[in-house]
């Protein structure tokens, strides 16, 4: 007598050649475990998107942030807080950058004119101009240099002074940026300064304020952080996304004589600060960039990205700052990886 060795239900099945199928609460049953368990699987697996990547960065920071990035090639962008009005700082000089090299095609300015500067022109915060003995005689091209790449203040106001900051203005209205606009010299931001401690100190020169550097006392830093704060006290104000729309047009040659863009590039290309947006891509892509700044309170940074798969548009805000200025340019430091990481292979 042969004893049938044990078949199991799929082993019978096969067997036979026909097929025991489940009752249809089981198979319903089942298809709702199994969905179940390929909807966790895939939640544990999908890696953060671009956006939920820098967007966590941001809010990681004690500090109020706004950004906006475009891939020109694909038109892929991401958008955080990108229409929020910012204190720009410094990064207002680009539209004054723009203006004179569009003067210079007009014929208006020649850049290679030289300047005498005179000890009224000096200014405080950053910049090289001040550190020379007055009268030096540098050419108004080395001028709007240094006002991008050390963010020269001294610099900056004589360009305004030759090209009318309500001409600036009147250009950024003609281009359609709403939100964009230079609101004060420095030398009449540095006065103010004085004027949040004593309305008296309106009457200072320019001079005087050079003179006299910035107030020092016990409660300078809660008047900082409130004039930082103070809209009507910014040197300039605009959005991630006008900011980064005025740099693709430059990028595209749509500001200015083929020359004259190129120039620009190049000059912001030479920026001398690389603590953030380039902290950790520069030596694996070259970035035209312009920073603005009032440490610890405020770091910003805007620039295009050239790499391999073309350029990338970034813009970077941070004001009101509470937490450690080193961690806030780290961020954004990794910001500009994150974007050469997914964008930057062709």
């Amino acid at each position: 007598m042969h004893i049938l060795p044990s078949i199991t239900l799929g082993g019978l099945a096969l067997v036979c050649g026909c097929v025991i199928r489940p009752t249809s609460t089981q198979s319903s049953s089942r298809l709702a475990r199994s969905a179940s368990r390929v909807a966790l699987s895939a939640s544990r697996a999908a890696p953060p998107t671009l956006e939920e990547t820098i967007r966590a960065r941001l809010d990681s920071l004690q500090a109020q942030s706004s950004f906006y990035a475009k891939q020109l090639a694909t038109g892929r962008e991401v958008a955080i807080r990108a229409d929020v009005p910012m204190n720009t700082a410094s990064v207002i000089k680009i539209p004054v950058m723009i203006l004179v090299f569009r003067d210079a095609d007009a014929g208006r300015l020649n850049l290679d004119q030289r300047y005498v500067i005179r000890p009224e022109d000096l200014r405080r915060g950053s910049g090289l101009l001040q550190t020379f003995a007055t009268g030096i005689q540098p050419t108004l091209r080395d001028i709007v240099t240094q006002m991008i790449i050390t963010s020269d203040n001294t610099a900056t106001d004589i360009m305004i002074a030759k090209v009318g900051r309500d001409r600036v203005n009147r250009m950024l209205d003609s281009l359609g940026y709403r939100q964009t606009r230079l609101n004060a010299t420095t030398g009449e931001l540095f006065r103010q300064v004085w004027v949040q401690l004593d309305p008296k100190y309106a009457s200072m020169s320019d001079r005087e304020v050079f003179t006299r550097g910035f107030p020092n006392d016990s409660a300078a830093n809660r008047r900082n952080a409130a004039f930082v704060a103070d809209s009507t006290k910014w040197l300039g104000k605009t959005t991630a996304r006008e900011i980064s729309r005025l740099l693709e047009q430059l990028q595209r040659g749509e500001l200015a004589s083929q020359a004259s863009t190129q120039a620009m590039l190049r000059i912001l290309r030479e920026q001398f600060y690389a603590s953030r947006l380039p902290q950790r891509i520069r030596f694996r892509a070259g970035i035209a960039h312009k920073t603005g700044d009032w440490p610890p309170l405020l770091g910003n940074d805007v620039g295009i990205i050239f790499a391999p798969s073309g350029p990338i548009i970034a813009a970077v805000f941070t004001s009101m700052n509470r937490g450690d200025f080193t961690d806030l340019e780290a961020t954004e430091g990794r910001i500009g990886e994150d974007l050469l990481n997914a964008w930057g292979a062709k």
